[in-house]
């Protein structure tokens, strides 16, 4: 009663493949092995995107300024 043997396992997989189907099921294989890959990489990877990145640039008043549609927060606040 405390563990499971071979043959509750065997049953508990042919639910699963009888309730979802193997084109499913091999679709959320796929996708779960694609979203592991993706997140070791990033990972792997993450030191070497925050130095090769460039900086975001900065607005100067005259480029705010330059833009009519460019509201400034501070101005329209309620006293």
């Amino acid at each position: 009663m405390g563990s499971f043997s071979i043959w509750h396992w065997l049953i508990v997989l042919l639910v699963v493949v009888l309730i979802f189907g193997t084109k499913k099921l091999k679709n959320i294989g796929a996708d779960l092995g694609g979203a592991v890959k993706g997140f070791k990489d990033g990972v792997k990877g993450g030191s070497e995107a925050a130095d090769t990145t460039a900086p975001a640039q900065q607005v100067t008043a005259t480029q705010r300024n330059a833009d009519g549609n460019t509201v400034d927060v501070e101005a329209k606040t309620k006293s």
